[in-house]
């Protein structure tokens, strides 16, 4: 008996350090493929927001090893106070935190900042969803997560943002509404309007091709790259308050084509 019980441990340390030796290979794999890979972003500023110490720690480690720097607030206080102090590329912002959730800090940082969020939470109803879409939210990931999957939306939209950066100096005119894509700039009759980085890309892209129609799943594919959680409502959302923003023009540019989609055209009220 001693003897079986000798062997029975034998095979579980065997396999024990088998797994922790995949899973130290995987991970080896995956941050030099990452490291060689030119298109991944160097010494970007990430805010990352999160009251859980061991999480927090996690997502830093992974960053980090992908070259990103990264601040830490564990409340939403402090995330406020450092994202008004700092010009970050990036914000990841847990919604369930002390002293002010997610859900306020972003919508206080949206007064006044375009900055990309991905909002992190363990909540994972269609509502809390849509409404971190609403407040501006760019992206969201349900805990718990894969920390891969939020490394690559990390990249994701910082290469968008950066790939507007480098394109050529581009701008569209229409009756009252002028798109700046090299300053990142809308303004409609006169004044700027404040737009977050898919509101923007989510416009231009329409503009770029006026009276022609896209489906839901078009757009998803262009503007976000991927289809976000398999909702083609995140476009209507986005539709929704860019219509709002585009009202002072006068006129009604995103027309919706029911059964399809929408379409940018010029159309007086």
């Amino acid at each position: 008996m001693v003897i079986l019980d000798y062997i029975c441990v034998l095979i579980v340390i065997k396999l024990f350090l088998k797994n922790e030796l995949r899973l130290f290979l995987q991970d080896l794999v995956y941050f030099a493929g990452n490291y060689l890979n030119q298109e991944v972003p160097t010494l970007a500023t990430i805010l990352v927001v999160e009251d859980e110490r061991p999480v927090c720690d996690l997502v830093r480690a992974y960053l980090e090893k992908n070259l990103f720097e990264v601040e830490i607030a564990f409340d939403g206080y402090e995330a406020l106070k450092k994202s008004a102090e700092t010009n970050f590329d990036l914000i990841i912002l847990d919604i369930m935190l002390p002293k002010a959730d997610g859900w306020t800090v972003c919508r206080e940082i949206r007064k006044s900042s375009s900055v990309p969020i991905i909002m992190v939470t363990a909540k994972a109803e269609e509502f809390d969803r849509v409404l971190g879409l609403e407040l501006g939210a760019d992206d969201y990931i349900t805990k718990p997560f894969s920390p891969r999957e939020l490394v690559a939306r990390v990249k994701a939209v910082l290469r968008r943002t950066q790939k507007a950066g480098q394109e050529k100096h581009e701008v569209l005119n229409y009756p009252h509404l002028t798109i700046d894509r090299t300053a990142n700039r809308v303004e409609v009759a006169g004044q700027e309007a404040q737009l977050t980085p898919k509101e923007f890309e989510l416009l231009w892209f329409l503009a770029s091709h006026p009276e022609r129609a896209f489906t839901r799943e078009q757009l998803l594919e262009v503007v976000w790259g991927y289809s976000y959680f398999g909702d083609a409502r995140t476009v209507d959302t986005h539709v929704r308050r860019l219509r709002d923003k585009l009202r002072p023009a006068g006129i009604s540019y995103i027309k919706t084509i029911w059964g399809r989609g929408y379409k940018f055209e010029i159309k007086e009220n």
